[in-house]
């Protein structure tokens, strides 16, 4: 247990951060290493117990820019990598840092099986809707219609929402926030590191070069994003908007949005936030709002203990093995059996 006090410059590298100016992958840099030292208080904790694993596009830079030990690895197997890295080594508290076509498109079947399994991993996606590194190609979260260099007239592709993909796959944690939020990914990002499992935060991201002002319509500034976002937080009611006069209720089967005082609505008839429900309906509902009709949900909308955790399992079952077994290392198996001298 660490008796060190960590700050936010204990984990700053000295290698120059070079993402093109107003990127929002510097908010994301500056709230992961503000939330780390808490993370290590919390935990107690060494920095060398801290790993960033990366795959391929501008937020796998990532690893160069945290002082910690980190893996700058090939496209779409950052969670591939993180995996073994953590079966490994199960002390290791293990970072990905990955982009929606990076773990959406080629690493996708690595995405969903990690969340499946619900390996201890703190996954950060940057979700930009658009592949920036390989400059402007549409990507798996693009909006349908979007003009690119590889859609000139359009994609014709629905794109996922990462919240539903997670749900969906039985993940146990899902966060979102806001670039330009940095308190708030913060707060998510220093929940996801002290969940036991795969904890997946989207990060909503601008791309000022490829894909500019892509979720400009409700965060754009932050009466923008007080009016049309609304904060989730486990057992508060889901109100948002400028005076907090809206608000989500469940009603025909669905979630809807009604102004608190109007056509009998009370502040008693809005829903209050459960994020440790085991049950995905409404988490998964919640994950797919989409404006205009709906407030984007951020923060902390999953987030659901007691479930088997993969590295865990694997520790555990290893354990139970060597406790019964005649051989225990590879000398022990070369001398078993019948042997001869030569």
């Amino acid at each position: 247990m660490s008796e060190l006090k960590y700050t936010a410059a204990d984990f700053k590298s000295d290698q120059e951060v070079k993402w093109c100016p107003g990127c929002g992958d510097y908010a994301v840099l500056n709230a992961v290493q503000k939330a780390l030292p808490e993370v290590a208080e919390a935990s107690g904790a060494e920095r060398s117990s801290f790993t960033v694993v990366s795959g391929i596009g501008c937020s796998s830079r990532f690893p160069y820019y945290v002082s910690t030990y980190g893996f700058h690895g090939i496209h779409g197997r950052a969670n591939a990598v993180a995996t073994g890295l953590k079966v490994a080594n199960p002390e290791l508290n293990v970072i990905v840092t990955t982009g929606d076509g990076d773990s959406l498109a080629i690493g996708g079947n690595h995405f969903i099986h990690s969340v499946r399994r619900n390996i201890d991993l703190t996954v950060i996606l940057f979700n930009n809707e658009i592949y920036g590194l390989t400059k402007g190609q549409y990507s798996p979260t693009s909006k349908l219609g979007k003009v690119t260099k590889t859609s000139p007239y359009g994609t014709v592709e629905h794109p996922f929402n990462p919240g539903e993909l997670v749900i969906a796959a039985k993940g146990t944690f899902f966060a979102r926030s806001i670039d330009v939020e940095v308190l708030t990914t913060k707060e998510c990002i220093t929940a996801a590191a002290q969940h036991d499992g795969m904890a997946v935060t989207e990060i909503l991201q601008n791309c000022v070069i490829f894909n500019d002002k892509t979720h400009a319509p409700f965060a754009a500034d932050a009466a923008t994003r007080k009016a049309n976002t609304i904060m989730l937080r486990h057992g508060e009611k889901m109100t948002f908007g400028t005076d907090n006069e809206k608000g989500i209720v469940f009603e025909d089967m669905r979630l809807k949005v009604v102004t608190i005082g109007e056509d009998g609505y009370t502040l008693d008839s809005v829903l209050t936030h459960d994020a440790h429900t085991p049950d995905t309906i409404l988490h998964s509902m919640l994950a797919a709002m989409k404006y205009p009709e709906y407030p984007v949900a951020v923060g902390v909308i999953r987030d659901v203990e007691g479930q088997v955790v993969y590295d865990q399992a694997v520790e555990a079952q290893i354990a139970e093995v060597q406790s019964t077994a005649k051989i225990h290392n590879v000398d022990e198996l070369l001398r078993s059996g019948e042997t001869w001298t030569l």
